[in-house]
């Protein structure tokens, strides 16, 4: 099974699939055919075949569940490294500016441990250690506070689209060709 998402099983699901590898496993030993078993315990044959191949390379234990995979955690010495690394700045890691977006500082946990985490698996990194989103410390030099204004005054009003009124006689509710 895939769980493009992030679900998977809980350990209870997990435990009930492994009672019906384990009776795959009964009836390998009985020997009936794989469209049999699958018909029974109600599973895809492609499932029993694949079940019974690892029945064959590892006996019993082979269909044995591998537990769940978790999550790539990076361990505290590579959290304090990470750290260190985030402080120094993204220009010293090659990026043009001063931000450290969620999609940069995956690259750099890529870069730096070979371990792939998701945007949102790397906010959950950054949370779970007391990290936030940067916020610019103040405005940009350029900024022009006089001119923004007088835009939103005189420019905006002439460029914003002025709503659609309705045609005398008209109803909203009747379509186009359907008077």
């Amino acid at each position: 099974m895939r769980y493009a998402q992030g679900g998977g099983l809980t350990d209870v699901e997990r435990a009930a699939r492994e009672r019906i590898r384990l009776q795959a496993v009964e009836r390998f030993v009985g020997g009936e055919k794989n469209r049999e078993i699958a018909a029974a315990l109600r599973v895809s044959e492609r499932s029993v075949e694949r079940w019974r191949r690892q029945w064959r390379e590892g006996g019993q234990v082979g269909v044995h569940s591998k537990g769940s995979p978790g999550r790539p955690r990076l361990s505290e010495r590579q959290i304090v490294r990470l750290e260190r690394e985030l402080e120094r700045g993204p220009l010293v890691h090659g990026w043009a500016d001063q931000r450290w977006t969620l999609a940069r500082v995956k690259t750099l946990i890529g870069r730096l441990f070979h371990v792939t985490y998701t945007v949102e698996g790397t906010w959950r990194l950054l949370k779970r250690h007391g990290w936030s989103w940067q916020q610019p410390a103040r405005r940009a030099i350029e900024r022009d506070d006089a001119a923004i204004e007088l835009w939103k005054k005189e420019v905006w009003p002439r460029v914003k689209a002025p709503r659609r009124l309705a045609e005398p006689g008209s109803s909203s509710r009747t379509r186009p060709g359907s008077r």
